[in-house]
């Protein structure tokens, strides 16, 4: 008999540890959010026997607090997906408070890479030494988010600085574990609590994020996007990064260092140049920036219908004279033609405030909805609103999907296409934005312009239904040429 080959130990508990990973980290997220969503189950019934109003309302602040503790706990002892998770509810308009005020931080804080498993992976992808390639290579990251971290270095024989986007080692397969999870709990939610259909968004967000573990696909949406933006303005509304293309690999991304300032830090950096944050000048600054990226995104979607999908403040910089740059182009879609003019169609009955239009857009957009009140017609505007414009509804300063008056509850959304689910992740960011600027303003009117002169040039609009507005700005042309 032959004897056995020896055991190495080291390698077998690595393995055990690889295997049972997933199951861990299932079991982690399910403890934490039956625990999360329970509490407030509980306290639900536990306020509705208050009937003072004002301490109902301090009732809701201290469990949202303690909710919020609990989340932020969650996302960022798992990180990797529940940082994007973080991003997406994390906003001013759309989470309390006290949420907002924990998860907000999280956006571009996971946990780095070990420089030598960066060193590692950057010799594997490249085929050459660090030191071959790079002339500097600063070992503490710039920023690390849930995919990838990034480094300033400089390569031999360039005198600017570039930024290197490397991925983290094994993320992959446990950012796929946490969506599946997320997918089973949405589909009880949905049920449950919030007539949305949830799980159809989550399936969206596999998809998205599968591509984003591909930087030769984010490298070919960086480029084709730049020339897009460079191409239909005079002035690019925002600043897109230059790639150093024969640097890019399936894992590893080179390109221009962009200097700027985060937009979360705007406000203390307004400050300290002796500006009142609160003042005109401050509030210009604030509307610039705002005006860019809303240019930038109505130009994107609604006349390319090719876009960037993941405009959260940690991928926006603030340059000299308010320029704005936009980074990190894993998540980007490519609306079919119908989406895209149908969506357009829905921005006019937004902007024109017309629930009948409003109504037709949503059943060509393939969103099913059902009637759960008397007043459809206005409820379902609400709800238009609510999803996708950037101007919060009149008296509404945060949106409470779990709440009774909610249009969702009002009008259960039965079913919801896969794909305009980065438009109104797009929208809500910008709405967060603005929210958190200060400044309460619809898209949709700004888009109005932009998405007649798409509706046209598909002959889906005539020359005498364009608004005055419009014939003013850039379709004027476009309308004499058909003459």
């Amino acid at each position: 008999m032959l004897p056995l080959p020896p055991i190495d130990v080291q390698d077998f508990q690595q393995k055990l540890v690889t295997q049972f990973r997933p199951w861990q980290r299932s079991f982690q997220f399910w403890v934490r959010a039956v625990d999360i969503y329970t509490g407030y189950k509980v306290f639900q019934l536990r306020v509705s026997l208050v009937k003072d109003v004002k301490k109902r309302e301090e009732m809701w602040e201290r469990q949202h607090e303690v909710a919020a503790d609990k989340i932020y706990a969650m996302c960022s002892d798992l990180g990797g997906f529940f940082l994007k998770i973080a991003q997406i509810i994390g906003k001013p308009d759309l989470a309390p408070a006290a949420w907002v005020k924990r998860l907000v931080t999280l956006c571009d804080h996971a946990p780095a890479t070990p420089f030598d498993a960066v060193q590692l992976m950057l010799e594997m992808e490249l085929g050459r030494s660090v030191g071959e390639v790079f002339e500097r290579f600063d070992v503490d990251p710039i920023g690390s988010a849930s995919i990838a971290q990034v480094h300033r270095a400089r390569l031999r024989g360039y005198k600017n600085d570039i930024v290197v986007k490397v991925q983290h080692p094994g993320v992959q397969e446990l950012m796929m574990t946490d969506i599946r999870n997320l997918q089973a709990f949405a589909l009880y939610i949905q049920k449950a609590d919030v007539k949305f259909d949830l799980y159809s968004v989550t399936k969206e967000m596999e998809k998205q994020i599968g591509y984003e573990f591909d930087f030769t696909r984010e490298a070919n949406a960086m480029e084709r996007i730049r020339k897009f933006l460079y191409d239909n303005n005079k002035r690019t509304p925002v600043v897109v990064p230059r790639l150093i293309r024969d640097l890019v690999t399936r894992r590893v991304l080179v390109m221009e260092y962009i200097d700027g300032i985060p937009i979360l830090n705007l406000g203390d950096e307004i400050a300290k140049r002796g500006i009142n944050p609160g003042g005109k000048v401050a509030a210009a600054a604030k509307q610039k920036i705002l005006q860019s990226l809303t240019l930038a995104y109505g130009q994107m979607i609604l006349k390319s219908g090719y876009f960037h999908a993941d405009p959260h403040p940690g991928n926006i910089l603030i340059c000299k004279g308010s320029e704005v740059a936009l980074l990190d182009y894993g998540q980007v879609k490519d609306l079919p033609d119908e989406l895209r003019l149908g969506y357009a169609n829905l921005v006019l009955a937004i902007a024109d405030s017309d629930p009948v239009r409003a109504s037709e857009s949503y059943r060509e957009l393939g969103i099913k909805t059902l009637s759960m009140c008397e007043n459809e017609l206005k409820e379902l505007f609400k709800l238009a609103e609510t999803m996708f414009d950037t101007k919060l509804p009149p008296g509404v300063t945060m949106l409470q999907p779990f709440s009774d008056e909610s249009s969702i509850k009002k009008i259960a959304v039965q079913a919801f296409p896969e794909e305009l689910f980065s438009v109104l992740r797009t929208v809500h960011l910008l709405r967060g934005l603005s929210v958190g600027l200060g400044i309460n303003y619809s898209c949709a009117e700004q888009w109005r312009p932009i998405a007649e002169e798409a509706l046209f040039r598909a002959g889906r609009l005539k020359g005498k239904d364009i608004k005055a507005t419009s014939r003013r700005g850039g379709l004027s042309r476009l309308l004499r040429r058909k003459r």
